[in-house]
């Protein structure tokens, strides 16, 4: 699958929001004719930028600067900002003589210029109407920071009043929420109904008359031995003022409008081709998520071709371990099979993992010459998201004080069933994106390159990671293998329904159906899989095509050198730029060939 360079087309003058505007001497610091020094200038004031505006996201990001900040970014006065920085840094950007840069350099001006281009093109449309869904949540990341378990830090009397200050934003946010689905509502701009009945179930658990059971008061239940009793006092009597006067009305508000006024105007499709101007917005999203200009129709034809290639992959297992029936029963008796679902407690299911994890760490010397510093934990998903969320991942703090973590739901263990352990593991953890991601935190790239993230890439490596099994030896087990194929499976599917819903009609019932024909499982599991990819149209098509596009590459490296091909230098090329854009990717790695 060939892919097209990037092509960004020409910048008009754009009038800049004084607010946020990129001061002339931070551009134009560095020495004439000096276009290196220009360009990691403006880099480093774009990455200062977005995290200014998006302090929430820099907090997973690990800068501790913004921990106390809150930005609403569902008013409009944010997006007059957010679009200022973007055109200022293109313009910016095409003062720059690229020609004049060394190869490493020329990368960051490609991301840099891509990013900004797709930020730029995200304005145009009305993605602010729909501000969450019960996949991606703001209240569910304030909630998941308040757990003490996830990146916003509880370690000193500072760290618990920098979260009150940043939770005097929330409600002000929650207001603008409402504002912009009720104005959504108007113009037909609504989510499906399905997701916002699981939004709902999810608002409802922080409904409490009793301050000490919401989730924003377990900080006060966790003090560190290092915070002093007068403090202990002082922060418990701070933190159930906010629960009672700011949190649970917030969340009451939220509830109650979708409950009472905003579900009733739900719409019962699938797809976000049934909003307006639905075809162009999904589109977008397509380019956006796998940073590629293929066309949904495309992707839709990759997707079936993959899903009937691995289908035949899929029998040979059959016929390997002698089962009698056809393939749809074979499947199905992966489920009802109670060999396969061996677990009684969730503790169980997370020592399984690490035993997984003990496995694969000692062979990743044979596929790469470079490892990560950071530690890895494996641990059971929060309470909160456990019915919503897919096993994921979360990258460590840049400089070690926080691990990265393989996050694994755990939803009931007596049904959790082994063949694709051994796989999403590969994925989530050794070496899919722990390695992606903390090498990339441990380099030297620069700050901008090593907070930049495309899901192509990112995603894309995670399945190819699960490749890498095979030459690893963890797949000796022909129900490990079989567990592989399910998982490269999954993600072919997601090309045929993410595109059959958002571009092709298809009802989410005509989706459910295709995954449980190819790929069986249990009905609960597939339906929530499908309302994800309802909820965050396009991002499920990022795995395969990014997987594609890695697997051609490496294809193409053995081809042209031969003999002299290295795997852990192909792979150590692979990973040591950070995150790119695959078109990016594409012409660097050909660099790479050629001159080896």
């Amino acid at each position: 699958m060939r892919f097209p360079v990037i092509r960004t087309p020409s910048l008009f003058n754009f009038v800049l929001c004084a607010a946020i505007l990129i001061p002339a001497a931070a551009i134009s610091a560095a020495p004439a004719g000096q276009p290196a020094a220009e360009l990691a200038q403006l880099a480093d004031r774009y990455i200062a930028r977005t995290f200014e505006l998006n302090p929430v996201m820099a907090t997973w990001a690990g800068e501790k600067q913004y921990i106390d900040k809150f930005v609403n970014n569902l008013t409009p006065s944010f997006r007059e900002r957010e679009l200022a920085v973007q055109t200022e840094t293109l313009a910016a950007l095409d003062r720059i003589d690229s020609t004049m840069l060394a190869p490493a350099d020329r990368l960051t001006y490609e991301v840099l210029r891509y990013r900004a281009s797709m930020r730029r093109d995200e304005a145009q449309f009305d993605f602010y109407l729909t501000p969450f869904n019960q996949f991606y949540s703001l209240p569910l990341t304030l909630v998941q920071f308040a757990s003490t378990e996830g990146a916003q830090p509880f370690r000193s009397v500072a760290d618990y009043e920098a979260f009150l200050r940043r939770m005097d934003g929330f409600p002000g946010w929650v207001d603008s929420a409402i504002s912009n689905m009720r104005e959504g509502a108007s113009k037909r701009v609504v989510q499906p109904k399905v997701l916002m009945q699981r939004v709902l179930v999810q608002l409802k658990t922080q409904l409490v008359t009793d301050p000490v059971k919401s989730g924003f008061y377990k900080p006060v239940l966790k003090f560190p031995a290092s915070i002093t009793e007068p403090d202990r006092v002082r922060l418990t009597a701070a933190y159930r003022d906010m629960v009672v006067a700011r949190v649970v009305p917030a969340f009451a508000r939220l509830h109650d409008f979708i409950e009472k006024e905003y579900l009733p105007r739900c719409r019962d499709s699938a797809g976000l081709s049934d909003t307006p101007n639905g075809a162009a917005k999904y589109a977008f999203r397509a380019r956006e998520s796998t940073t590629t200009d293929l066309s949904p129709d495309a992707i839709h034809a990759t997707g079936l071709a993959e899903v009937a290639r691995i289908r035949g992959e899929m029998d040979k297992v059959r016929r390997q371990v002698g089962f009698k029936g056809d393939l749809p029963a074979f499947l199905a008796s992966i489920t009802a099979d109670p060999r396969h679902a061996p677990f009684k407690t969730e503790a169980e299911v997370i020592e399984a993992y690490r035993v997984i994890q003990r496995r694969v760490e000692p062979l990743l010397d044979k596929l790469f010459s470079r490892k990560p510093r950071a530690a890895l934990e494996i641990r059971p998903e929060p309470e909160i998201t456990r019915a919503t969320a897919a096993a994921h991942y979360n990258v460590g703090a840049p400089d070690g004080s926080r691990p990265g973590v393989f996050y694994a739901p755990v939803r009931d263990a007596q049904t959790y069933t082994s063949p694709k352990m051994t796989s999403l593991f590969l994925h989530e953890g050794l070496p899919g994106h722990h390695f992606e991601s903390s090498l990339a935190q441990e380099s030297s790239l620069s700050r901008f390159r090593r907070m930049t993230r495309f899901n192509a890439y990112g995603e894309g490596w995670g399945l190819y990671a699960e490749s890498l099994g095979t030459e690893l030896g963890v797949y000796d087990d022909p129900y490990q293998y079989l567990g592989r194929l399910l998982a490269e499976m999954h993600r072919a599917i997601r090309l045929v329904v993410d595109t059959g819903m958002h571009a092709k009609g298809w009802s989410r019932e005509q989706a459910i159906a295709f995954s449980i024909e190819n790929e069986g499982g249990r009905e609960a599991d597939v339906v929530q899989e499908i309302e994800r990819y309802m909820a965050i149209p396009g991002q499920a098509l990022s795995y395969k095509i990014g997987e594609l596009k890695i697997m051609e590459l490496r294809r193409l490296a053995e081809q042209k050198l031969g003999a002299k091909f290295d795997v852990r230098a192909f792979h150590e090329e692979l990973l040591k730029d950070g995150n790119l854009p695959l078109a990016v990717l594409e012409e660097k790695l050909k660099r790479w060939i050629a001159a080896r």
